[in-house]
């Protein structure tokens, strides 16, 4: 999750992606998330497994913001709202 500018990001574990996106969007996220308005989301993972979710997890929040930045634009060059597209298939 990011904000408008793209200037802050969120790094997160769920089960349900459309769930917490909307969680997000209406403001009852984690306190993070509220306090910098992240409410787009401009890339994700499907990772099968909680363990080897919460391993990438700890492994992107280490990255360098420039890293997550050049991942994100590897998928998403304009860092669009993918979430605007529709995650109903994800439910």
């Amino acid at each position: 999750m990011t904000n408008k500018y793209r200037t802050t990001f969120y790094i997160g574990v769920t089960n349900n992606l459309a769930r917490r996106v909307a969680q997000h969007k209406q403001g009852t996220g984690s306190v993070f998330t509220q306090k910098y308005e992240l409410k787009d989301l401009v890339y994700y993972e499907l990772i099968r497994g909680m363990q080897q979710a919460i391993n990438r997890e700890k492994q992107l929040k280490r990255w360098h913001k420039e890293w997550k930045i050049n991942l994100i634009k590897s998928v998403n060059p304009e860092m669009k709202d993918v979430s605007e597209t529709g995650l109903e298939w994800l439910l």
